[in-house]
């Protein structure tokens, strides 16, 4: 049996939270669901990983109906947890949002009304955070403006690559009522990042997962953190039902991986522990030829 002698390992590792539609403190979204328990079922597993994260993208639709309270909620609870673990915290605005009272509850800052970019460095990777928001619209809008920002961004290559992100998917869903609201003319946005240093685009908005291109790159729209909505029936309906995930990306020296984690954690069936492994690792020393029957004793032991 041959295994990889140097297999692949990632320069970073970020976490995206997406569409998390946090409410007022003793609420719960639509009277059944607690948003703030699916936060933080996300930060226990990143907790428990041991992963060192370079950082943690809430990719928009952060407060369900863009109130101050909600933000001062998920803010006091999302840095207090990531406070504990150094991890830096990057808010987003999606169309549930509300640019005055996300400035003020969750960046501390005057509650102005202009569009909320910016670019973070983690080491040497870049990740760059465009607001495809339009207020008052809950499709996504990305201005003259903002475009010439990002291709000016993107003129110096950053030495690990680069992260896009913004709220609304470049690419369609399969839910016809979502290809209403997603970004408009994403054509030009691909225009900009294609042959650039972009190595992955990160949506949300659309509560499922989906994977695209645009420009030659390839796009991730992330499942919402709060609930899902079912991708596959009701016939020409709309169905939001639990099951809340997030998503680990982790980069290497020529892509990006993205890999869905759902909040809930399944029943074991088995574990590997790192005895366990160690253990595997000695067998496999010994050059011996480890059957199926062998890997099955290990998973026992």
């Amino acid at each position: 049996m041959r295994f990889l002698t140097d297999p692949p390992t990632p320069t970073h590792t970020v976490i995206q939270l997406s569409d998390t539609h946090i409410v007022p403190d003793g609420e719960l979204y639509h009277g059944v669901l607690d948003t703030l328990g699916n936060v933080a079922a996300a930060f226990d597993q990143i907790e428990q990983s041991g992963v060192d994260v370079a950082a943690l993208v809430l990719s928009g639709d952060l407060a369900d109906a863009g109130d101050l309270a909600s933000y001062q909620r998920l803010r006091a609870y999302v840095e207090q947890r990531a406070g504990a673990l150094g991890l830096p915290v990057l808010y987003m605005m999606g169309n549930h949002d509300s640019r005055g009272p996300f400035r003020e509850g969750l960046l501390g800052a005057e509650p102005t009304t202009e569009p909320y970019d910016y670019v973070f460095w983690s080491g040497d990777l870049r990740i760059i955070a465009l607001d495809s928001t339009e207020p008052g619209e809950v499709l996504g809008v990305l201005s003259d403006e903002q475009l010439a920002w990002l291709a000016a961004e993107l003129a110096s290559p950053a030495p690990a690559g680069t992260i896009l992100a913004l709220h609304h998917p470049p690419v369609p869903s399969p839910i016809g009522m979502l290809n209403t609201m997603v970004l408009e003319a994403p054509e030009r946005l691909g225009q900009v990042i294609a042959g650039t240093d972009v190595k992955i685009v990160l949506a949300g908005h659309a509560h499922h997962g989906s994977a695209g291109i645009l420009g030659g790159v390839p796009v991730w729209v992330a499942g919402a953190t709060a609930y899902a909505a079912r991708a596959l029936g009701p016939a020409g309906g709309y169905a939001g039902v639990t099951g809340g995930v997030f998503t680990r990306i982790d980069v290497y020296a020529d892509q990006a991986v993205a890999t869905v984690i759902p909040t809930t954690v399944g029943d074991s069936i088995y574990e590997l522990t790192p005895d366990m492994l160690a253990k595997y690792a000695d067998e496999l020393d010994t050059e011996a030829e480890l059957s199926h029957e062998d890997l099955e004793k290990l998973t026992k032991a």
